[in-house]
């Protein structure tokens, strides 16, 4: 007998944002591998106009025949899961816990929760007293392994028409988003006489070879609810250097070629340079990608529902 289970998130991709998501997608995949699992994922955009429609829908199609569990991600999206009759699990990301006005509508709705997980240990320090009579659990997302792997750089580089002799790095998020700093990565950059390449509006699939085409990966943000882009660089053994934030420092713990610190630019540039002098860096980082796979994380949330569920 399979458990079926309604996966619900706010962060449906987009002709802008293709991205937007791409790690709750992986999950599902990865959730949909086990067996005794059915696995239903509905995604709608976000904005607040949206949050009505999508609790609509949900009754509409899910009020009748329920599934045995409902997953929703970003803490938001509980409201519109709400009105499906089910045990509830919710999997919050970070802004839904360090955003005054997202945290306060959060957690309002997380008494609707049986289980409310977060993507981080730090980030569970911040779980509001409304989350004390749920099930906790830490459950990331994590790397899909199939979409990031090493490639050949050259090849990489023609693919995107790139100078196969440029010196490159890449800031893997949306430049847009302050707390990620790619002020930083700018400054960064311009020190160490490199070009940086950054994320936004590419395809998923797309990204693999935008981190295997760099000679570092750079990932100075304020603070992650995660870490992924340290995770695809190490997937891929390409050499990062990051903040001390989210599951960077456990991540990066003893990897050669890799910097974890405060952002120090006369440090960071010492630790950059010596990538940027060699045709093709790599690091020994896939080993510890793969501790984070997004098929090892679904394992650990399907263990979370069978609990769940008793």
């Amino acid at each position: 007998m399979s458990v079926r289970a309604l996966v619900v998130s706010n962060m449906q991709a987009s002709p802008g944002d293709p991205g937007r998501g791409s790690f709750v997608r992986d999950q599902v995949r990865a959730l949909r591998a086990l067996a005794g699992l059915d696995v239903e994922l509905y995604e709608f955009p976000p904005g607040a106009s949206a949050y009505g429609r999508a609790a609509m829908e949900l009754a509409r199609h899910h009020r009748r025949r329920p599934p045995d569990i409902v997953h929703a991600h970003f803490g938001l999206t509980l409201w519109p899961a709400g009105v499906v009759p089910a045990p509830r699990a919710v999997t919050l990301h970070g802004t839904d816990l360090t955003h005054p006005r997202t945290r306060r509508l959060t957690a309002l709705a997380l008494h609707w929760a049986q289980l409310v997980a977060t993507v981080s240990e730090p980030l569970a320090l911040r779980l509001p007293p409304a989350a004390r009579g749920a099930r906790q659990a830490v459950l990331p997302c994590g790397v899909s392994l199939e979409r990031f792997g090493p490639l050949e750089r050259g090849e990489c580089r023609r693919r995107l028409g790139l100078d196969p002799r440029g010196r490159y790095v890449l800031f893997p998020a949306d430049p847009a988003r302050p707390a990620k700093r790619v002020d930083l990565a700018r400054e960064l950059a311009g020190l160490a006489d490199a070009r940086l390449l950054t994320l936004g509006q590419v395809a998923p699939a797309d990204v693999p070879l935008w981190v295997n085409a760099a000679h570092a990966v750079i990932v100075p943000s304020d603070a992650e609810g995660f870490g992924l882009g340290v995770l695809e660089a190490l997937a891929c053994d390409v050499p990062v250097l990051a903040r001390p934030v989210g599951i960077h420092p456990q991540a990066l713990e003893g990897i050669d070629g890799t910097l974890c610190a405060p952002y120090d630019a006369g440090r960071w540039r010492a630790a950059l340079e010596p990538h940027l002098d060699q045709a093709d860096p790599r690091v020994r980082g896939r080993d510890r990608a793969e501790q984070f796979s997004a098929a090892r994380m679904a394992a650990r949330v399907a263990t979370e529902w069978a609990a769940l569920l008793g």
